[in-house]
Parts: C-alpha cells; structure tokens; sequence
C-alpha cells in the first residue's frame, strides 16, 4: 500500500472493537483521501457494523492476518490506515480520541501536539 501526502486526521479509538480487532487497549487510524492511496496486492475484507452503526469494511492480508486498511461508509471518500502500520517513529499522532468510554482506566488522556 502506498499513502501520498500526510494523513488528514490521525484518530485514536478507545472502542472495545478496536481494542479486540489491534489486541491492544485502542486503535490508531490514519485517514487518507481514497485518491491519495494505492493499493497493493490482494487482500481479505471482513465488513462489520460500528458502535455508531456505520458500516466498516475491513481490508487484511490474506496470508498474516494482519489489517492492512479499512473502509468506514461514514467516510466514503477516505481510507483508514492503522498508524503503525508505517513503521515510523515520527509518523503523525493522534490529535483526537473517540470512544472514551471504554478507555482502559491506565491509558493517559490524549495531549495535543505541540
């Protein structure tokens, strides 16, 4: 998969979804305009409903299982890629935090980018 430009929003989720979908206690989204992603190579799709009742297709390798990136249809024009996905210690933080609710008591509050 190849990203062109800097993400327009990167989202930290506290949902119970994302923290069972990572393994971890949330998820980090990088959204792309669809137009500024290229995929590569094929993929899996698993499509699910949101905790908002947005639908969300799922795109992961077939062959590690890993989530390579993901569709949600309250967004149809972008591309969520899971921030650590890129690999890189100064790729973008996130600038907001959905799903507090279930965010896990030992999980410090976001602090925004200086």
């Amino acid at each position: 998969m190849l990203c062109h430009g800097e993400p327009e929003l990167v989202s930290l989720c506290h949902c119970i979804a994302c923290q069972k979908r990572t393994g971890s206690s949330y998820g980090i989204a990088a959204f792309f305009q669809k137009t500024n992603v290229q995929v590569l190579g094929p993929y899996k799709t698993f499509h699910r409903q949101s905790d908002t009742g947005f639908g969300l297709a799922f795109h992961f390798c077939g062959d590690c299982g890993s989530t390579v990136f993901w569709e949600p249809s309250r967004k149809p024009d972008m591309v969520a890629v899971g921030a650590g996905s890129f690999g890189d210690p100064h790729f973008p933080g996130p600038t907001q935090q959905v799903h507090t609710e279930s965010r896990h008591a030992w999980v410090s509050a976001l602090r925004p980018q200086e």
